[in-house]
């Protein structure tokens, strides 16, 4: 392919927005070339589901749509189109089964991507979708889209283009947030990224040491106006698990960690727990009988709040309220996702950049977040099929290409 060849629709990133978006593009009946910068496609989609691939969640829509936070009135005109039901839909239609946790999260039966993701790309394939790995992009000149690929620069002029390159997480995997330089080298906004579904950073005693790898479960987190229930994993370097996640937008901001020890229990039953005789028990065996903690809540309670009060009262509450000091969140390379990127307003309502007409952006490069539990990736599903959508109706607006 020569520099400056003319293209229909360039996508550039090969996870779950970019496919969805080459998708749309296909199926609107317009030719497609998605080009992905490392040597594979949906390399974070793929470790995203080793561990059990959590396509969405299976809740009404109100409450699924408030876990985006203050990007609730952007996506949801999206999210709308792509509920999770269209969702488990979709993955059925792909051959994948699909079950509903007790949680409400959602999971192919085979509870891994890569059968999902083969058959996605078998469809795509057979819809005609040219791809091409080991292509980076590195910017616009003028109209020109430009790459390194292993043949050497190359240079494109697509009609329309879609880019889905991803946040700043787990760079390994492709998504290293370089594409920021040149958007502000032609002066679109794009917010600071931040770690988002990141571990915690606390500097613990060697107390705690037997403790590493143990699960902290049956309690309540709370930071600033945030409170989840679910697990964490007391590890070396602090803690981290679903239950911690949707914390992270006040933990990042510094906000206090509190812990609820015993969410189920009120403080007035605690406090008439231990209000009674231990008689010739130990204080160890009567906080344990009393207040029934596992092992790794009461090594947490004696390492946050020793000497432990006196008082039943002040006790309890203590328990229900258990300050964890900390030195927030790990690196954003170690998170699972990021805040930050191109701010909604430098786009217009189909995800186009007002500065660029014809280029359209999904995925994790947009600023929004949501916590882990299928938000993530029903958004990256719902946000690339949008964009796929509207630069189709953009190329079918100004006549197809000879």
């Amino acid at each position: 392919m020569q520099a400056g060849h003319e293209i229909e629709a360039l996508v550039i990133g090969g996870g779950p927005a970019g496919l969805m978006a080459a998708d749309a593009l296909l199926s609107a009946g317009h030719r497609v070339l998605l080009a992905e910068a490392k040597p594979s496609l949906g390399r974070k989609f793929l470790m995203a589901g080793k561990s059990g691939l959590n396509l969405t969640r299976a809740q009404p829509f109100g409450p699924f749509l408030a876990a985006y936070g203050s990007a609730e009135a952007a996506l949801r005109p999206m999210l709308a189109e792509f509920t999770p039901e269209t969702v488990q839909a979709w993955a059925e239609g792909l051959g994948q089964t699909t079950f509903t946790g007790s949680t409400g999260r959602v999971f192919p039966t085979a509870m891994k991507a890569s059968p999902l993701l083969r058959s996605w790309l078998a469809r795509l394939d057979a819809m005609g979708l040219e791809r091409h790995t080991r292509w980076r992009w590195t910017g616009w000149d003028g109209e020109e889209t430009r790459f390194e690929t292993p043949d050497g620069t190359l240079a494109l002029r697509p009609r329309v283009t879609v880019l889905a390159l991803g946040g700043a997480s787990w760079a390994r995997l492709g998504s290293d947030g370089e594409w920021t330089g040149h958007f502000a080298g032609q002066g679109i906004e794009v917010s600071p990224f931040r770690p988002a579904n990141a571990g915690l950073c606390v500097d613990w005693s060697e107390h705690m040491a037997p403790q590493f790898g143990a699960p902290l479960k049956g309690v309540a987190f709370r930071a600033g106006g945030l409170v989840s229930r679910g697990e964490a994993v007391i590890s070396a370097r602090g803690l981290e698990g679903g239950g911690l996640y949707p914390l992270s937008p006040a933990l990042r901001e510094g906000a206090a960690l509190v812990i609820d020890l015993a969410p189920d229990v009120s403080e007035e039953a605690l406090t008439a727990r231990l209000a009674k005789p231990r008689g010739k028990q130990s204080l160890s065996n009567h906080l344990r009988r009393a207040l029934k903690l596992s092992p790794a809540a009461r090594a947490l309670l004696m390492e946050c709040a020793r000497p432990l009060p006196e008082d039943p009262g002040t006790l309890a509450r203590t328990v229900k309220a258990l300050e964890l000091p900390h030195q927030g969140l790990r690196p954003m390379d170690e998170a699972i996702s990021t805040a930050g990127g191109v701010a909604f307003a430098a786009l217009d309502e189909g995800l186009m950049l007002t500065q660029r007409p014809g280029c359209f952006v999904a995925g994790e490069m947009i600023d929004w977040e949501a916590p882990t539990g299928g938000y993530l990736l029903t958004a990256c599903f719902a946000t690339g099929l949008w964009a796929g959508r509207h630069a189709a109706r953009y190329l079918s607006s100004r006549g197809r290409t000879p």
